[in-house]
């Protein structure tokens, strides 16, 4: 289990080496545990999170329902802080599956990236 972990925290750095949210455009990193899915907007010249949604007071049954919506919500929170452009961090997961449909949900409320 160590040696999965270890794994998804070395691509998160080789994709962190590259992917920095600013003020215009944030980064939009995606958490995905067993159960839950987490979306934040962070601006990594000040070092601070500026939104974050998850998945807990959501009464919708499926996984990848639920992260559509938390793609959803965490793209409304940007747009009433007038950002419609940012830069998404998948996190060192696979585009795939919860992770793409967090992204999918941001794009469908108005998001670019």
């Amino acid at each position: 289990m160590l040696e999965k972990q270890n794994k998804r925290a070395r691509r998160h750095q080789r994709i962190r080496a590259k992917v920095k949210g600013a003020e215009g455009s944030p980064r939009l990193c995606v958490f995905r545990s067993n159960q839950h899915i987490y979306a934040q907007l962070i601006n990594d010249e000040k070092g601070i999170v500026l939104e974050s949604s998850g998945d807990f007071a959501l009464k919708i049954d499926g996984k990848v329902k639920k992260a559509f919506e938390v793609g959803q919500a965490i793209a409304q929170k940007a747009l009433s802080k007038k950002i419609d452009k940012v830069i998404f961090d998948r996190g060192g997961y696979k585009y795939h599956g919860r992770v793409k449909a967090v992204a999918d949900g941001a794009r469908s409320a108005g998001l670019k990236f």
